[in-house]
């Protein structure tokens, strides 16, 4: 079963020095297409659903590069509009050992930035959609695009289109102008059947809870019942959880609660060795939104959503470019053989 899915971002050029390397430590730097939105799509259509690329990208080579990625991968870009304007830009620095890995943005007035939200014809753009899925990246950018962002959510809920929301909190993005996470995030909230969000994210738009836990998994709980209390709508809230050993080594798992009360989990794997961690809450949210809309239970959902996250984190580039067989090879615990 395969649905059609909608994705609303920016899409951004990562320019990543090679390697362990500090930016311009050597006079080189690595070029991948991304975006939180866009990498959920690309992952979504390598899975066999009919993904479509929504938003505005630089009238130039390199908008229009980024656009041919996403075709190569499946993804249908017909709807993202050409604009004069800047490419959104983010450096990147991947860590070593206990040295953490460091993003730099360089997003200010990029053509996605600045395009009007009267710009979107919504009812258009929705028509036969089966789900929208947004990220709390987009309001984060301005006033522009929160308020597409918001206007968006309320034209898939006025046309039955599911909304799939994923927090992505960026504190350096808000920082960047005036706006207020907490109202301008709220909406989308308001209007989404899923939500990929832990507790910090919940206490960004419902304020810090005082309420006493001893683990994640407690506090995550605490935080989806406040956050199931408040949005009618929503009816489950998914998370990773994430240890880390160093830069290179982490444990992943994976939480699921419902509005019914049940709270699904999958046991943390270790990932040794990471080749790209970024990406990888895309990839799981990917990977739970195709088992939703293969008619999955909550459960295998979950389970495909980590294992997609965990494979992205072998990927390099911001895109998972597994296909659902390896995904379903790795929730099977298949042996890792080399493949002939």
């Amino acid at each position: 079963m395969s649905a059609r899915i909608v994705c609303f971002g920016e899409l951004l050029l990562r320019l990543a020095a090679p390697g362990r390397e500090l930016l311009l430590q050597s006079p080189r730097l690595e070029v991948h297409v991304g975006g939180a939105e866009a990498n959920v799509g690309v992952s979504l259509a390598r899975f066999g659903h009919e993904v479509a690329m929504l938003g505005t990208v630089a009238d130039n080579a390199l908008g229009r590069a980024a656009l041919g990625e996403l075709r190569r991968h499946g993804v249908d870009t017909r709807a993202v509009r050409l604009a004069g304007g800047r490419m959104g830009l983010y450096f990147l620095a991947t860590g070593a050992g206990h040295r953490p890995s460091e993003v730099l943005y360089d997003r200010a007035d990029s053509a996605f930035a600045l395009a009007p939200a009267a710009d979107y014809d919504w009812p258009a753009l929705l028509q036969g959609a089966d789900w929208l899925h947004v990220s709390g990246v987009t309001p984060a950018l301005g006033a522009a695009t929160a308020a597409a962002a918001g206007d968006a959510v309320r034209a898939a809920v006025a046309q039955g289109v599911q909304v799939s929301f994923d927090g992505n909190f960026r504190p350096k993005l808000w920082a960047a102008w005036d706006g207020d996470p907490a109202s301008i995030l709220r909406p989308l909230l308001e209007g989404a059947g899923i939500a990929f969000a832990d507790h910090r994210d919940i206490d960004v738009v419902l304020g810090v809870d005082e309420t006493s836990a001893d683990t994640h998994e407690q506090r995550f709980a605490i935080a989806a019942r406040r956050a199931f209390d408040a949005f009618p709508r929503l009816q489950r809230i998914a998370c990773t959880t994430r240890a880390q050993s160093s830069v290179d080594h982490h444990a992943l798992g994976a939480l699921m609660a419902t509005r019914g009360g049940a709270l699904h989990r999958v046991e943390p794997r270790e990932l040794p060795g990471i080749v790209d961690r970024i990406g990888g809450g895309d990839a799981f949210a990917a990977g739970v939104l195709h088992g939703l809309a293969s008619g999955w239970d909550d459960a295998d959902s979950l389970r495909f959503g980590h294992a997609a996250g965990c494979l992205k984190h072998a990927v390099p580039g911001d895109f998972n470019l597994c296909d659902a067989d390896e995904v379903m090879a790795l929730v099977r615990g298949e042996r890792l053989d080399v493949k002939r």
